[in-house]
């Protein structure tokens, strides 16, 4: 029997040539030749200024934090329901995670529930388009506009996406993007920074590369920092990625619409958001089954599994998660946060991987349906 994956890439021999350039000729003088094309081709796609190519969304928003010098005694809103990438850097600077609630629509940080988090220690919110969904862009500035606390959008999981005609990455001081293995475009491992201020500019610049300001040719390093930088074969990669991108969002929005067929008659669960002003590039088209059926992810996913069928939990909320759920903040984000805890427990990333076929995505609607009637 096939297996399903959960997750992969589309590659082609455009990809290939660029990596292979990369391999061949992106050394000594010509190491850049391909970050340039790839930062300012991706600043284009977000209508952003710059863009700033790294390791890891990770490390974007761990530059992102402290540019904005963030640290000790600052608090940070995070989204309760959310991979735990989200939420690691606040504490790699010291800073306090707030853990607020989603929204149940569109599986976001709600703004209720921002603007309730907020305390004068509130400094900034990373602010999830989890799965490629996309909160209420327009309520979160104005909640966050009249606190004067600074937004950082986590766009790891939502390239293609757009609010009401932006695309994600358009949003917040600054955005961060994930290239991951399993991400719509990909360099393998890796991730983007985009931004429009010069003078954050400047700081994520030093701050990435060792203490360096910009430019220099003497290693001459005026403070410690971090050596976050991207690989030549990664931006080739990428570049090439970035070149199909509507290609690659299109594949995925073409996933969701055949498990929305082949799910029309189900009633045992509902899809990924589609609520209004959303354009969603569903990068993972994921499922919440209804309480009433009696059946969790944690029952299901074993089950599927035993079909052939690769598919991953909701994530869990952070704060019940070991990493925090002994900390005050996740206590009472454990009192307060009712819809992340009853959401997650009944959701599953369904495979996505650009290579499914619609008849891929048929057997795997059929054992949904079979193991949840």
């Amino acid at each position: 029997m096939k297996r399903i994956p959960v997750a992969g890439p589309s590659i082609t021999a455009r990809e290939i040539d660029y990596v292979t350039q990369a391999v061949t000729s992106a050394w000594y003088g010509d190491a850049g030749m391909f970050h340039g094309r790839f930062e300012a081709a991706f600043a284009s796609h977000c209508g952003r200024r710059h863009a700033i190519s790294l390791p890891s969304c990770t490390s974007a928003l761990h530059l992102a934090l402290m540019a904005l010098d963030i640290g000790p005694g600052d608090e940070v809103i995070v989204p309760d329901a959310t991979w735990i990438a989200s939420v690691a850097p606040v504490r790699y600077v010291g800073a306090t995670p707030v853990f607020a609630d989603i929204d149940r629509d569109s599986w976001c940080l709600s703004p209720e529930a921002f603007e309730a988090a907020i305390t004068p220690r509130t400094k900034a919110a990373i602010v999830v388009d989890l799965y490629g969904s996309m909160p209420d862009w327009d309520r979160l500035n104005a909640v966050a506009a009249a606190n004067g606390v600074a937004l950082i959008e986590d766009a790891a999981e939502a390239i293609g996406s757009r609010w009401r005609d932006r695309p994600a990455g358009a949003f917040g001081v600054m955005s961060a993007f994930s290239f991951h293995g399993s991400k719509t475009l990909t360099t393998g491992e890796g991730g983007m920074l985009v931004l429009d201020d010069e003078t954050l500019l400047e700081r994520v610049q030093r701050l990435r590369d060792h203490g360096r300001a910009p430019g220099d040719t003497m290693f001459f390093n005026e403070e410690v920092g971090w050596k976050y930088k991207m690989s030549s074969m990664q931006a080739a990669l990428g570049l090439a990625q970035l070149e199909r991108v509507d290609e690659l969002v299109d594949g995925k929005r073409r996933i969701f619409s055949w498990y929305r067929e082949a799910l029309s008659d189900w009633n045992g669960g509902r899809l990924n958001p589609d609520v209004d002003g959303l354009y969603n590039s569903y990068w993972m088209s994921t499922v919440v089954l209804d309480r009433e059926i009696g059946m969790t992810k944690e029952k299901l996913i074993p089950l599927m599994r035993q079909e052939g069928i690769d598919v991953r939990p909701f994530f869990y909320p952070l704060s019940q998660l070991p990493a925090f759920r002994d900390t005050p903040e996740a206590a009472i984000a454990r009192d307060r946060n009712t819809v992340a805890a009853t959401v997650t427990p009944y959701g599953i990333n369904l495979p996505s991987a650009l290579s499914l076929t619609k008849d891929d995505i048929e057997r795997v609607a059929s054992a949904l349906k079979k193991l949840t009637l």
